[in-house]
């Protein structure tokens, strides 16, 4: 792979607008950015938006690309793959896949087989920059190559490696699935608040940037959450009377089977989605 490698997204929903966005932020060249979609309008405001290089032919997005970022719908992954496999097979890129449910053996295969290739699982925040994502790598992916995905994907949030496959439905039921849990505490914050009399906006407002501020205190301080918690917490006080009713109503164990819930669909959805493509 070359000092400056080309990228090039096959597919060009939210998420890979997301990452050209944030790569282009962090230093990448638009010059050495493809982008392929069948949709040639929205392809032309990307070129616009963006200055990177498009077009409708997946085939020579990926004879383009030293690294392919598959950012399609799983549904339709195994006709893209066997479309530019001939070509893949002849090229020898780094392939990337944001989607979810698709096994590393199971893309290589349909790609032709022996191929580097990594599986990403990101999520919504990255919309916004902020995103976290579990990163697994097949074994044919060099030392520069993982630096390289790594950089992507650092630029619109946190990016950390997995050493094992499996752990990924594990990262889907944490950072994948997880914004919703924060947006359910948050729905649950503001309607009680407006129960007591808050005006609904107010509420909002204050409930976002108390979450924001809590987990910008989490990532800067050097304390584990049970001390922040605990550095919140008055003997007597107001939050302490409030964790107190958090742990009677069985948060804890409540939480923990929601993860657990999530992970095991994320493994079912796994074999349907094998079995559905067979």
């Amino acid at each position: 792979m070359s000092t400056s490698p080309t990228i090039g997204f096959i597919g060009a929903g939210n998420m890979a607008t997301a990452i050209i966005g944030g790569m282009l932020d962090s230093g990448f060249r638009a010059a050495n950015i493809w982008v392929s979609a069948p949709d040639d309008d929205h392809l032309q405001t990307m070129r616009r938006k963006f200055g990177v290089s498009v077009t409708t032919d997946n085939r020579y997005c990926a004879e383009q690309s030293d690294v392919i970022i598959l950012a399609v719908k799983p549904q339709i992954m195994a006709e893209v793959c066997g479309d530019i496999a001939p070509m893949v097979q002849n090229t020898r890129p780094l392939v990337v896949s944001i989607a979810a449910g698709l096994t590393a053996d199971t893309l290589d295969n349909w790609l032709g087989g022996g191929l580097p290739l990594v599986r990403v699982m990101p999520n919504t925040p990255s919309l916004v920059g902020r995103g976290a994502a579990g990163l697994y790598a097949n074994d044919g992916v060099s030392d520069a190559q993982k630096k390289t995905v790594e950089s992507i994907f650092s630029s619109i949030g946190l990016a950390l490696w997995l050493e094992d496959e499996e752990q990924i439905h594990g990262v889907t039921a944490l950072s994948g699935s997880g914004p919703a849990y924060f947006f359910l505490m948050l729905e649950a914050l503001e309607g009680a608040a407006s129960e007591a009399g808050i005006d609904p906006r107010t509420a909002r407002q204050l409930a976002i940037q108390t979450m924001a501020g809590a987990a910008e205190m989490a990532a800067r301080s050097e304390h584990d959450p049970a001390q922040l918690k605990r550095n919140v917490m008055s003997p007597g006080g107001t939050t302490e009377q409030a964790i107190h009713t958090f742990e009677e109503g069985g948060l804890r164990p409540l939480v923990e089977k929601a993860y657990q819930s999530a992970m095991k669909r994320s493994k079912e959805m796994a074999t349907e989605m094998a079995q559905a493509n067979q």
